[in-house]
């Protein structure tokens, strides 16, 4: 019994700090309310419409500004009060949910007024995702404990992927979605209300003589240039492109090739955010960051190999088990990867780091959707999300050649933080790369 107690402590470890207990506690009741959102909205454009071309559309609507404005978001974000913005953004988000659930009551919800709203509430995201991140080094002041964090953040998102559609299929079918957008703009109050209540002290930084231009140059720079940051997000901007757009089809997939409803949607969902779940909370449980590099690759090809066989399952049992394994692998790829990026970070660049990983991660998403979209309706979604599994497993495979020199580029920056201790030389001056 003490064993199981002192394990969930130290997977609970991050809890210790108020800050990030009270972002803990707001954030995750505002996350079911998003994810109610999210059924509720590819529901009602499946409903409008029964195109899988338009469900793609809705999503590219909802995700391009990130890719457009991640670069200069990221920025914005390394000179600016990071507790301030994000009641500004949680605030913004609120009214986007209430202009949302209006338009339904009223009865003149249409695609065009959807993707409009999506588009403003993708702008929000832009700022609102690397605000978050890099926030939460001032949330959480042992560096010790921020890949701990980390991954309970993502355990928070899961959970509430998890609950919010199973809820939100459960009012769509009662009383329909304009109800899901008003629950999820309620739910925003918790989030703002623990924002309000963060007594945040972080050093002020030398703005006045920067130049914003060099600095948007230098985050580039970093992320473009030779190095373990090219690397990782160049293979999250692969799975985001080619394996994750299969969310956007999961209506398509419980109504036409499973012939559910939106109750089974809230199934495969919420099986894709069980696997996710778990895949946070196997996270949240490693000492180390040491480890995580190698774990990318597997994950992926994994991942690639769950979605194929998702392509083609005919039962929502089987439809089910992949998308679960699915969830689990890309849940701890992300979470890994972001764990390496703000460990090998400087403080003062992590926001533009964080905002290339956003940009890689939900940025680019938007195309796979509408690639996907307009293939389905071509070979049949089946064939279109298969293809993208494939390719999945080929991106794994050529990370994986090039993970010896990727360790090779990490080992210095760990060795100079004391992550990794100095290790001797092994016969003919070879250095174990450990990372």
């Amino acid at each position: 019994m003490n064993n199981s107690f002192h394990r969930l402590a130290f997977m609970l470890r991050a809890l210790r700090h108020r800050n990030y207990r009270l972002f803990f506690i707001g954030q995750i009741i505002s996350l079911c309310g998003s994810w109610i959102t999210n059924i509720a909205t590819g529901w009602l454009v499946f409903r409008l419409t029964g195109s899988p071309w338009m469900l793609g559309v809705v999503t590219f609507c909802g995700q391009i500004p990130v890719f457009i404005l991640a670069p200069f978001t990221g920025l914005l974000v390394d000179r600016m009060d990071k507790r301030r913005g994000l009641v500004l953004t949680q605030t913004f988000s609120m009214l986007q949910s209430f202009a949302l659930a209006a338009l339904v009551f009223s009865g003149f919800a249409s695609v065009t007024a959807i993707a409009a709203l999506s588009v403003v509430q993708g702008i929000i995201i832009a700022f609102d995702i690397p605000l978050r991140q890099s926030f939460l080094v001032d949330m959480v002041e042992d560096r010790a404990d921020l890949g701990n964090a980390i991954a309970l953040n993502s355990s928070m998102f899961n959970a509430a992927r998890l609950v919010g559609p199973s809820i939100g299929a459960v009012i769509i079918a009662a009383v329909g979605e304009a109800w899901c957008f008003f629950i999820d703009g309620v739910s925003f109050i918790g989030v703002i209300a623990s924002f309000l209540m963060m007594k945040v002290h972080v050093p002020s930084r030398d703005l006045l003589h920067s130049n914003m231009l060099e600095e948007l140059r230098d985050g580039w720079l970093l992320v473009s240039g030779p190095g373990p940051i090219r690397r990782i997000t160049l293979l999250l901007a692969a799975v985001s492109l080619l394996g994750a757009p299969y969310l956007s089809l999961l209506p398509v997939f419980a109504g036409d090739i499973l012939h559910g409803n939106a109750k089974t949607l809230g199934v495969l969902m919420s099986s894709a955010g069980a696997g996710a779940l778990l895949g946070a909370a196997w996270m949240a449980g490693r000492r180390s960051v040491l480890g995580l590099v190698k774990i990318i690759p597997i994950t992926v090809a994994i991942f690639g190999l769950s979605v194929a066989g998702f392509a083609f399952s005919r039962t929502i049992w089987l439809s089910s088990a992949f998308l679960f394994s699915a969830g689990f692998c890309l849940m701890i790829h992300a979470t890994a990867s972001n764990t390496i990026l703000q460990t090998i970070t400087d403080d003062d660049k992590r926001g533009r780091v964080m905002a290339f990983y956003m940009m890689a991660f939900v940025g680019v998403a938007p195309f796979g959707s509408l690639l996907v979209g307009k293939l389905s309706e071509r070979i049949g979604p089946g064939p279109a999300v298969g293809l993208g599994g494939f390719f999945c497993l080929v991106a794994a495979i050529v990370f994986f050649f090039g993970l010896r020199r990727l360790k090779a580029a990490i080992r210095p920056i760990y060795l100079r933080m004391g992550i990794l201790p100095p290790a001797p030389e092994a016969a003919g001056g070879v250095v174990e790369t450990r990372c």
